[in-house]
């Protein structure tokens, strides 16, 4: 008798009292701030990013959240290091051309021209063809020149943040260049021909980029030292080839959606007196590769972390309808049980991830911690494989079903009810050798 009612309060719970304590209307007004236009797509480390940074230190202030120890702000600055161009010269029969070039791997010194023997020539038209050419990079037998078509031209900005180089956490742990054969992706803004010559030289050194989190904590009454966080990428790709003359990623679903389910749950949590110390964090630079998370997690004592839950486009319905969402890496620990439990008696369910084959666990900030132990996952519900707006301008909130989002949180919020009051503790995952 006791189960059945606790389950009969669950499900009445997602429907009445969290209605008021999780309303929608704070839902719009959050993500419909975080992707509008004047976020200019919150690419990392561009005005728009610290636009959204600072949006959502402020909610985190209204929300009456805590600085983390040792911080003195909400805002978790650190610095990544990785190389930066210095020089770049390209030429076509010896006329000097300001055609964009972004070399792809280690290289300090890029020298290429036009030479069948020991240079491989390829053109990009469209993303799909960029992808399968950028697919080539650890395999090369010969240096490769990629010729971008000017359609691509949007695409610029974020290949140098992310293929360009790869980033490390010290000056000293960026590796020397010991690469046999060069890439380089050059926008070709005028066609060439099989007669034409052309060179292109580039010279890169070693620079420090800033990154921000936001980050804020709830000191938890009875288990202090152990925390429970809630996170999400705030991070999105800026500027993209203009369609329909909208150039604006605005990642509506991927992943302000997260972000917005963050600062709802620490409004919420602030007025449950949780047993665990509750830790509230919009990571950046996931896009480029996951820098955000990946400092934030080296600053954490895995031990101390009972539970991860990590928030990734919960914009649109899922595969499984409405009322549910899916949990990534659900047979790695029995984290989704408990969820699943908690949520016994409500229309909601969660279940294990559908799109094995994308590695969606270790695609997102979940995947930090969860390679050193802790039952870190991603809740979301994509449809990842027939999603036409991941990635791309109309990823906008018009396309979002924002009742189902709040639906989503209010469900999170009661399925961790247990992991917050210190009754439920998820096993450990497997850690990754390293």
């Amino acid at each position: 008798m006791k189960k059945l009612i606790l389950s009969l309060a669950a499900g009445c719970m997602l429907t009445t009292g969290y209605s008021q304590q999780i309303p929608q209307k704070e839902v719009a007004r959050i993500i419909n701030t975080l992707a509008a236009d004047d976020m200019q797509g919150r690419q990392s480390g561009t005005p728009g990013s610290d636009k959204a940074a600072a949006f959502i230190s402020d909610e985190f202030k209204k929300a009456g959240l805590l600085p983390l120890p040792g911080e003195q702000s909400y805002l978790q600055r650190f610095s990544y290091y990785g190389l930066h161009t210095t020089s770049t010269a390209m030429t076509v029969n010896g006329t000097a051309k300001d055609w964009p070039v972004v070399a792809v791997g280690p290289s300090r010194h890029i020298q290429l021209r036009r030479d069948t023997a020991t240079c491989t020539e390829m053109r990009a038209g469209n993303p799909d063809e960029l992808r399968a050419a950028l697919g080539k990079r650890k395999s090369l037998q010969k240096n490769m020149i990629v010729w971008l078509a000017p359609s691509l031209s949007g695409y610029i900005a974020n290949l140098e943040g992310s293929i360009s180089s790869r980033m490390y956490a010290s000056e000293q742990a960026v590796p020397a260049d010991t690469a046999k054969w060069q890439m380089v992706l050059v926008l070709e803004k005028e066609p060439l021909t099989a007669q034409d010559n052309w060179s292109v030289e580039q010279t890169r050194s070693v620079r420090a980029q800033e990154f921000t989190n936001v980050a804020g904590m709830i000191k938890g009454e009875s288990k202090p030292d152990e925390y429970v966080i809630y996170s999400g990428h705030y991070d999105h790709l800026g500027i993209l080839p203009a369609e329909a003359g909208d150039s604006i990623a605005n990642g509506a679903d991927d992943d302000a959606s997260g972000t917005t389910a963050v600062i709802i749950l620490a409004n919420y949590f602030k007025k449950k007196h949780p047993a665990r110390s509750l830790i509230f964090v919009a990571f950046t630079a996931e896009e480029m590769g996951g820098y955000g998370s990946s400092y934030f997690s080296g600053h954490m004592d895995p031990a101390k972390v009972v539970a991860m839950f990590n928030i990734e486009m919960i914009g649109k319905e899922s595969k499984f309808g409405k009322n549910s969402a899916f949990i990534t890496g659900f047979e790695k620990s029995d984290f989704g049980t408990i969820l699943q439990k908690n949520l016994a008696g409500s229309e909601f369910r969660f279940y294990p991830d559908p799109y094995p084959e994308q590695n969606l666990f270790y695609r997102s900030d979940n995947a930090n911690l969860a390679k050193v132990g802790v039952p870190a996952h991603t809740i979301s519900t994509t449809q990842i494989d027939k999603d036409q707006f991941y990635h791309t301008v109309k990823d906008e909130v018009s396309t979002l079903d924002v009742k189902n989002i709040t639906d989503i949180i209010k469900a999170i919020a009661v399925s961790s009810g247990t992991i917050v009051n210190g009754t439920s503790t998820p096993t450990r995952i497997v850690p990754v050798e390293r």
